[in-house]
């Protein structure tokens, strides 16, 4: 019991400590389309006939949670392979890897040109989605559906950190380029706004480490119940000996 509220302190669970500090914004954030991205792409235009070719039927929506999807969506979309090309009804491949998405939307509308009156696109990444894994209430994957979330979010999503996550020491685990990188933050401190992995990307895995209270009480439980039972039975078994 000591060990277990002697390590929680206030110091290792309020987030956001110290003095309130001005930090640069990321109002430019804006997610690039990658390998594996699911894209809902709508075509649109005064003459409903032209663009009919273009557009998939609509699929059965995804089951919510919280505002939030879990699992894969059920909507029908163009999978980015893997050199960034989809394959587009009529025009054939298009290379919309590393673009973003207001990017890729002026290029499939350059592509349709030929086909579609002032044609008007919308493009969705389907499957943008974030994995919260370790010492939170409701671990899990989580679809995104504005592609846009923090990592508070995140945590607020998965039902935030129990009492015994690590608070200052939150892995992310990203994929960049076909390397895997990771990253770790401190949620006490604000430096926190400021961190690359502040907001998160498609595929990121945010996972929550237990603390060292609740790593010594897996230890206890799991190396010394047996010896501590075993000692208790043998002293008990000495003093009756002693006394009967």
């Amino acid at each position: 019991m000591f060990t277990l509220v002697g390590c929680n302190t206030k110091k290792e669970i309020v987030y956001f400590q110290g003095k309130p500090t001005a930090f640069p914004g990321h109002s430019s954030y804006n997610p690039t389309i990658k390998p594996d991205d699911l894209l809902s792409i709508l075509v649109m235009a005064n003459d409903e006939k032209s663009t009919a070719l273009f557009n998939m039927p609509l699929g059965v929506g995804n089951n919510l949670y919280g505002g939030y999807t879990m699992g894969a969506p059920t909507q029908p979309g163009y999978l980015v392979q893997e050199n960034g090309n989809i394959e587009f009804p009529i025009i054939g491949s298009i290379k919309v890897g590393g673009l973003t998405r207001t990017q890729a939307i002026e290029l499939i509308k350059q592509q349709l040109s030929s086909y579609v009156v002032n044609p008007t696109v919308s493009v969705r990444i389907l499957n943008f989605r974030v994995t919260v894994l370790g010492e939170v209430r409701n671990p899990g994957t989580f679809t995104i559906p504005n592609e846009r979330i923090t990592i508070l979010e995140a945590l607020g999503i998965s039902g935030d950190l129990l009492i015994t996550g690590e608070r200052q020491n939150v892995l992310v685990i990203r994929e960049e380029d076909g390397t895997r990188k990771e990253y770790r933050v401190d949620l006490t401190q604000e430096s926190l706004f400021s961190s690359p992995v502040f907001y998160l990307q498609q595929n990121d895995v945010v996972y929550v480490e237990p603390n060292r209270a609740k790593r010594s009480a897996s230890l206890i439980n799991a190396s010394n119940t047996g010896i501590v039972l075993s000692s208790l039975s043998l002293v008990l078994t000495t003093l009756i000996l002693i006394f009967k």
